[in-house]
């Protein structure tokens, strides 16, 4: 079994609006990525909203979704994960960023392949998401804190983690205006 966590709990405070409901190809930025999360099949979609949640219940289609409010999201992505882990029912689950629609489903089945704790994906520029968690690393996870939690527990050494090449850059991750821009310009990547 596999569960998709998709992090849209984000305040959007450096963009200034809801990214999650920001249009993109007929519909919201966070519906393109939900459906990209669908055509993967998991056995489990978890999606933590936070900032903006009731216009996200609103104007998203969340059907199939385990939808989790997170109180405390400006605290940072860690409490999104912590919410989104003690709900995980399979024994591993990919995280994936609402506001990254560029993401492909054979990139997200590759990284929940690896045989390791934790599978990350290596672009052309970096590593990115998405992120594969075992359960061997849930009570780690589940004490996370801030911001960029989860790129410290993957670059603690104290597990093993598999780099899934792929090709290109890592898709768009929607922060800012420009970022927006880039991403509505057809440059997912």
């Amino acid at each position: 079994m596999l569960t998709g966590l998709v992090l849209a709990a984000g305040g959007s405070l450096r963009l200034g609006e809801a990214k999650q409901l920001l249009p993109y190809r007929g519909r919201t930025l966070l519906d393109a990525t939900l459906d990209m999360a669908r055509a993967c099949r998991f056995d489990q979609l978890i999606v933590a909203l936070g900032g903006s949640a009731a216009q996200i219940r609103d104007r998203v289609d969340l059907s199939g979704c385990t939808v989790i409010d997170n109180p405390r999201f400006s605290s940072g992505c860690g409490s999104s994960v912590r919410a989104g882990v003690a709900r995980v029912s399979a024994d591993a689950f990919v995280l994936l960023l609402g506001d990254q629609p560029g993401v492909r489903a054979t990139d997200v089945w590759r990284v929940a392949a690896v045989p390791t704790e934790l599978g990350v994906c290596r672009y052309a520029d970096g590593l990115g998401h998405p992120f594969l968690f075992r359960r061997e690393v849930f009570a780690e996870l589940m004490r996370l804190q801030g911001d960029k939690a989860v790129w410290k527990l993957l670059h603690s050494g104290r597990h093993r983690v598999t780099e899934v090449p792929v090709e290109g850059p890592a898709p768009i991750d929607v922060d800012t205006r420009d970022d927006y821009r880039r991403l509505q310009a057809g440059d997912s990547r």
